[in-house]
């Protein structure tokens, strides 16, 4: 066990866990923070999700060792409120059925558009193929995508 300082949604925590143990089971188990979802536990699904250093990441294959100075931001961080750009186009285009995938989905969709504001559809497409939708509410993703691209500009 080791003990680690993380800078997660602009606040600092402390983890006494081993150094292999990925960043998912330490944002849910150590620190409470849940809304970062398992689905896979080898980086296929996307459900495990997060920003680090502004980039999106799989948190069930990250080991905590990684991450020293990284800033950390789940989907509890990417907005206090709930109302970032891609959240509220989810709510407005009714995007999630179950809704067990949406918290990766949102944070890959927000890490697409911080890094290209004005996507095609093939690019969003490309962008979100690595997170899976077991509902298959790809079109109304893609839509919500493009309606938040709208509402950055």
């Amino acid at each position: 066990m080791a003990l680690y300082k993380l800078k997660i949604n602009g606040r600092d925590y402390r983890a006494d866990v081993d150094p292999d143990t990925p960043l998912l089971w330490v944002l849910r188990d150590s620190l409470g923070l849940a809304g970062t979802k398992y689905g896979c536990g080898i980086a296929m699904c996307g459900a495990c999700t997060v920003h680090v250093n502004g980039e999106a990441a799989r948190s069930c294959v990250l080991p905590v060792s990684s991450l020293a100075n990284a800033k950390i931001t789940t989907i509890e961080g990417l907005s206090a409120t709930g109302d970032h750009p891609v959240q509220q186009a989810w709510d407005e285009t009714d995007v999630p059925q179950c809704g067990y995938c949406q918290a990766g989905q949102i944070m890959m969709a927000a890490a697409l558009l911080k890094r290209n504001p004005k996507p095609s559809g093939e690019e969003i497409d490309t962008a979100m193929a690595g997170n899976l939708c077991r509902c298959g509410t790809y079109h109304r993703i893609r839509e919500a995508i493009q309606s938040a691209a709208n509402k950055i500009r």
